[in-house]
């Protein structure tokens, strides 16, 4: 069967969709023929549906949806709207069946489909779900299946990674991506049983972590690398979770030589985090670590559902200056629980541990289906956006701590003064922005050549120091 896999996700700078080279490596394996359309960089996003469908027949239309939004509380972009306005103009072309997925999907599957009037869905892991839809099956784990405005899902059933077929990663022009986005993602593992109160990955990718094999991981990159491709990052919740699988993936990158060849990040917990781990790290490739930290307060990190301690930052931040990896805090502020008080002593100890930036998120963004979700329930004053009044949090919504409430911005501006380590996502300060999307000063280092995680592009693009 002939599978059309859409892109459609637009936002700049462009971000590889992994997705879709994963999907096309188990349908091809299994017979099937993929094609690929790729809107991320078209101008006209309708116009190049059109064409793509014009005179073509297809057995399915698959259109990956990667993020429901930005994320960012000054901003509050929805893009289930234009999501929605795809599948219409898909079917106007098509009479394929219209199957949606993706990590955005897989947040809110129910919500997704009843606002786009897709056919299917598959919720969770992709590859095997979509080679059995277009085998003819209707009985899938994770599907689900709209027809006369009844909506049917199937409990998903995590799939056994190890069974995936070779990643070579060569559907999707990978080369350009690199060059225009500065990064290639890759996933080790998927899953994540880590107890974060705000996080969606577990309702997205499961309650377990799941992994890859290390030589499967290692043959992906290789042949990455074999393309000329060097900048990568993972795409993880917490690529350290479990540490010896992490240690694992390290030293068969280092058996293969790839140590030398490639340049990645990759987001950590602080926690397990060792000296062998940093060291194999280093050893690996990986230049530089965006840990989840979320905050520096005890009681903060216990609101907000971590298992470490401010000690556990201070040793994971020290490791990697002795390993010569760069660091990146992401703090997650105005929580339940945030105060001025808290505020203060938890960017005051983030300032201790000495990392080389800091990326604040002001206000969290509360998703279906997580802890936070059933708390703001009962605290409707803590919520803001436009999906606030709703209270289904599936449209932008935004905890803030009612002690603080918008006075937030103004504390954290004062609290943080000149200092360029903090990325401050406040859109009056673009030198300091913590939004990555159409950020001028992200799309005039990467033009310049620089590569890497975005913010340490804007660190060393800021600081004057050489790529990576």
């Amino acid at each position: 069967m002939r599978v059309l896999l859409v892109n459609t996700n637009r936002l700049q700078p462009p971000i590889a969709p992994v997705a879709l080279d994963y999907l096309a490596a188990a349908l091809r394996a299994a017979g099937h023929e993929p094609a690929l359309l790729d809107l991320c960089s078209e101008p006209d996003p309708e116009a190049a549906m059109s064409r793509a469908l014009a005179g073509e027949e297809y057995g399915l239309i698959g259109l990956t949806f990667r993020n429901t939004d930005d994320c960012y509380y000054p901003g509050r972009a929805w893009f289930v709207p234009e999501l929605a306005a795809l599948v219409s103009l898909a079917r106007q072309h098509s009479a394929a069946p219209l199957v949606l997925g993706g990590v955005g999907f897989s947040i809110m599957p129910e919500a997704i489909m009843r606002q786009t009037g897709a056919d299917w869905g598959i919720a969770g892991d992709g590859e095997f779900a979509l080679v059995r839809l277009a085998n003819g099956e209707r009985e899938i784990p994770g599907a689900l299946h709209q027809r006369e405005g009844m909506l049917r899902r199937q409990p998903a059933v995590p799939d056994d990674l190890s069974a995936l077929p070779a990643m070579r990663r060569d559907f999707v022009d990978n080369v350009k991506y690199e060059r225009l986005g500065g990064q290639i993602g890759f996933e080790t593992k998927r899953g994540c049983a880590a107890p974060c109160v705000y996080c969606a990955d577990p309702v997205a990718k499961g309650r377990a972590a799941r992994l890859r094999p290390p030589a499967a991981v290692a043959d992906e990159l290789e042949s990455l690398a074999d393309r000329g491709i060097a900048h990568l990052h993972t795409c993880d919740a917490e690529f350290n979770r479990p540490g010896e699988h992490a240690l694992a993936v390290c030293e068969a990158l280092i058996r293969r030589g790839l140590g030398e060849k490639l340049r990645w990040h990759a987001y950590c917990a602080p926690v397990p985090f060792s000296a062998d781990l940093a060291r194999a790290l280093r050893r690996a490739g990986c230049v530089g670590i965006n840990f989840g930290v979320d905050h520096g307060v005890e009681s903060m990190l216990r609101l907000l559902g971590r298992d470490y301690r401010p000690a556990d930052l201070e040793s994971a931040f020290a490791l990697c200056r002795q390993n010569g990896l760069a660091t990146m805090a992401d703090l997650l502020l105005g929580g339940p629980g945030e105060t001025e008080s808290t505020l203060r002593a938890g960017l005051d100890f983030i300032r201790q541990i000495r990392p080389d930036r800091v990326g604040l998120s002001v206000g969290i963004r509360v998703y279906p289906g997580t802890p936070l979700a059933r708390r703001a329930q009962s605290q409707p004053e803590a919520l803001r956006g436009p999906g606030a009044a709703a209270g289904d949090f599936v449209a932008p919504t935004y905890y803030l701590s009612p002690a603080l409430g918008e006075r937030i911005f103004s504390l954290v501006r004062e609290l943080t003064g000149d200092d360029p380590r903090f990325f401050f996502s406040d859109p009056t300060e673009p030198d300091r922005n913590y939004n990555y999307s159409g950020n001028d000063l992200l799309v005039k280092a990467l033009a310049a050549g620089y590569r890497g995680a975005y913010w340490d592009i804007l660190r060393r693009w800021r600081e004057n120091l050489p790529p990576p």
